[in-house]
């Protein structure tokens, strides 16, 4: 049929490379927002994993949150899922909170729920979080390519986009055409190294992060057991997350060189991260020790802190469009990743459903998600900043943190 002269991708066909957070929120919100009385486009997404391996068990507690319009949690409830989402989720203050080396407390975050949103952030594992949006994106009879990555593309003659496909790490591989491609193929993607090889560098924030998840078999301890925590004093910083009752991830940092990323670690080098751990971090009382000898080995990882700037879409690259990690990059101090993304997906749907061009609805995507992403990157620096502090800096930041809980306490 043809085209609705209104909307220029309808019957047209759309491939996403990835399937991850915004992928999945991008393809359910295009579903959702079209109009349903012209010709949808076909939608297939290429994943390089196989679907087994996407949804493998993953512990890794996300904190989506609630607190403004351009938070995670709006993104669900406007998919539809949010009923779903809660049922597997815990809810809470979304506190983050401060110690020192003694766990004296020193100040904490607490954001306010935004509009009719149940709470300000919820904790749900990445693992069922994924889950819950492709089961969906399934039953929508959206159509998946496990095991397939999209490895190169370019523009053609008749404007629509040629793409490399390959399965099997590279051993098979054929063509696809598209109208549009919407690259979700994550931090290291082969689209943007396509596309825009100019900007595949990340910026080194300083500081690197050695850790883990520990489990305890008597329960994670107070006062590490509820929400997100910072414990910082002379220049070092670590992070904890509680996953669930057993367990807990660390992530202790010192500012520095930039460290090779390194995971999957052997015996030898393990027992070497630990014995680091306890040094760096031999100012902070128990339960930091017992953590950090509770970690499980095949959780210890070794990262720098790398970050990437947001990038605003070309208008010679008109049939291609990057959403979530393919396009910014946050470093592990900030911890919305998951929200952006999912805002990616979201709003990139509803601008094409809303513009006659893809030009105008890349540049009205843009103006929102780029300013959206600015603020974590602007302030992920203070925070690195704020988390190793030492000496005169220290004790200011101290003495700023006594004012506000001093208010706290009269409000």
């Amino acid at each position: 049929m043809t085209p609705h002269p209104a909307q220029f991708l309808a019957g047209k066909r759309i491939i996403v490379a990835g399937g991850s957070f915004a992928a999945l929120s991008f393809v359910l919100a295009l579903d959702q927002l079209w109009n349903s009385s012209l010709d949808r486009p076909a939608v297939i997404i290429y994943e390089k994993n196989e679907r087994e391996k996407c949804l493998e068990k993953d512990p890794y507690i996300l904190n989506i949150n609630g607190a403004s319009r351009d938070d995670g949690l709006v993104a669900i409830q406007q998919l539809g899922i949010l009923d779903e989402v809660l049922k597997h989720a815990s809810r809470n203050g979304g506190d983050i909170r401060v110690w020192g080396d003694d766990w004296k407390w020193l100040s904490s975050m607490n954001p306010e729920k935004y509009g009719n949103l149940p709470a300000a952030t919820i904790r749900i594992s990445r693992e069922e979080l994924k889950r819950i949006l492709l089961e969906k994106a399934e039953v929508k009879q959206k159509a998946f390519k496990w095991g397939w990555a999209c490895m190169r593309a370019e523009q053609t003659g008749d404007g629509t986009m040629r793409v490399t496909v390959s399965n099997d790490g590279g051993k098979t591989t054929s063509f696809e055409q598209c109208d549009l491609l919407i690259a979700a193929d994550g931090a290291n993607s082969e689209l943007r190294a396509c596309f825009r090889s100019h900007d595949m560098k990340t910026t080194y924030m300083g500081a690197s992060q050695i850790g883990g998840v520990a489990y305890l078999k008597d329960g994670v301890p107070k006062p590490i057991d509820e929400d997100y925590g910072l414990q910082m004093d002379h220049g070092v910083c670590c992070i904890y997350n509680p996953f669930d009752r057993n367990r807990v991830a660390w992530a202790l940092s010192m500012m520095g060189p930039a460290r090779e990323t390194k995971t999957n670690l052997n015996e030898g080098d393990f027992k070497a991260l630990k014995n680091e751990a306890l040094e760096t971090g031999r100012v902070f009382k128990e339960p930091f020790k017992s953590v950090v000898e509770a970690t499980v080995q095949d959780t210890a990882f070794i990262r720098p802190a790398t970050t990437k700037d947001a990038f605003q879409h070309d208008e010679r690259l008109e049939g291609v469009m990057f959403i979530g990690d393919a396009n910014h990059i946050l470093s592990p101090y900030e911890f919305v990743g998951a929200n952006l993304a999912l805002k990616d997906g979201w709003d990139l749907a509803e601008q094409i459903c809303r513009h006659t061009s893809m030009k105008a609805a890349a540049a009205s995507y843009d103006a929102i998600s780029i300013p959206r992403f600015n603020h974590p990157f602007t302030f992920q620096n203070e925070r690195v900043r704020f988390g190793h502090a030492d000496g005169w800096k220290w004790s200011a930041y101290k003495v700023g943190m006594k004012a506000q809980r001093m208010s706290k306490t009269v409000h």
